[in-house]
């Protein structure tokens, strides 16, 4: 401990204060027993600066099991995230990349799949659905616990549709609403299946409660315990029954509410009603599964939009295999074989050091 001397001549202490050691992420679910999910988001490929803002964007929806300061280098290849995914825990790949008709999404399973195409037909960024809201939300402990996940229209049987839902189903965690906290149930992540257009919605909320027959001034008085500006009212009631009872920027909806188990922050209380609020936070895309692959980013076709696969045809007995199933499979192929195949082993080590900070 060090001493220094003021203006006046006396010693006052040094002390060096200790850095909070950020806390370790439980590994495995308490629920089924299984390792958490984990992922990765990077891209594949020269992608533009909107499907990279993109990138970032997808990240934060996957907090907090995702690395948010994954970075990416043109020599690595599929194989230097694999062999970073294993020691992590990492159990889903998020990979972007564009080709000249349009952007692509695949969801792949590590390490041996199956993979996910999607091809994404609109996209909106975060940031952009911000600017087009009149207040937009976003609380610093908005992503510190994982999103919910509501599919919507998937129907069983189906085994394109079926492959989509377990995957979408294990990328978070697994939640019992037995013993889950409402204050963990920030955000939620919603996909809608429309079986005419073939489309899948992905929208991204937060979701925020609020107590039914409570002014907003009442509200903002309990929240953020500021003295409001009573000089121009004769008393404090006035203050009260100025607003009225109930919400002055919509009615809230008896469909919406909830009773409360226990208490959540300074308004809701246990055992009162609660109207459910959800507002866009983003990213918002459109997107169309194009092709289902058994392994990871290769393999057998199990399903393909575009051409024929083991479940389109079994009765030819084709083993599912395509040459050429769409625009997107060559051009993003080739440039990860030219960026990948002169890699040598010996770098391996160092190449993965450097895809983390």
């Amino acid at each position: 401990m060090e001493q220094r001397k003021n203006k006046h001549g006396f010693r006052k202490p040094f002390v060096m204060k200790k850095l909070k050691q950020p806390e370790e992420q439980p590994t495995v679910d308490p629920i089924t027993g299984k390792k958490i999910p984990k992922s990765f988001v990077f891209s594949r490929g020269k992608i533009p600066a909107s499907l990279k803002q993109l990138q970032m964007d997808l990240r934060k929806l996957m907090l907090p099991y995702t690395a948010l300061s994954l970075r990416e280098k043109k020599r690595n290849n599929l194989r230097d995230f694999l062999n970073v995914a294993g020691p992590m825990g990492v159990t889903h790949f998020f990979i972007l990349s564009k080709t000249a008709s349009s952007p692509y999404l695949r969801v792949a399973t590590t390490p041996q799949g199956p993979t996910l195409t999607f091809k994404i037909h609109e996209y909106s960024l975060a940031a952009d659905i911000a600017r087009s809201q009149l207040h937009p939300r976003c609380p610093k402990d908005l992503f510190k616990n994982s999103a919910l996940i509501v599919l919507s229209g998937f129907v069983r049987g189906d085994l394109p549709l079926q492959l989509t839902t377990n995957m979408f189903q294990n990328i978070f965690p697994t939640i019992d609403v037995k013993t889950v906290k409402l204050s963990t149930c920030q955000r939620i992540l919603l996909l809608n299946y429309n079986k005419d257009t073939k489309l899948i919605d992905f929208r991204h909320y937060s979701i925020r409660l609020q107590p039914v027959g409570v002014s907003r001034r009442l509200r903002k008085l309990v929240q953020t315990h500021q003295v409001p500006d009573l000089r121009n009212l004769q008393d404090v009631s006035d203050f009260v029954t100025k607003a009225g009872y109930g919400s002055e920027s919509e009615a809230d909806e008896e469909a919406a509410t909830i009773t409360l188990s226990s208490d959540l922050g300074r308004v809701n209380r246990a055992s009162t009603k609660s109207a459910v609020k959800l507002q866009e936070v983003g990213p918002r895309m459109t997107l169309q599964l194009i092709k289902i692959e058994k392994g990871l980013c290769t393999g057998e076709v199990l399903f393909s939009e575009y051409g024929t696969s083991s479940y389109t045809s079994t009765s030819r007995q084709t083993g599912g295999k395509e040459k050429s199933d769409d625009e997107m499979e060559g051009e993003e192929d080739a440039e990860g074989h030219k960026e990948g195949e002169h890699a040598e082993d010996s770098e391996d080590e160092d190449e993965d050091e450097e895809l983390l900070d």
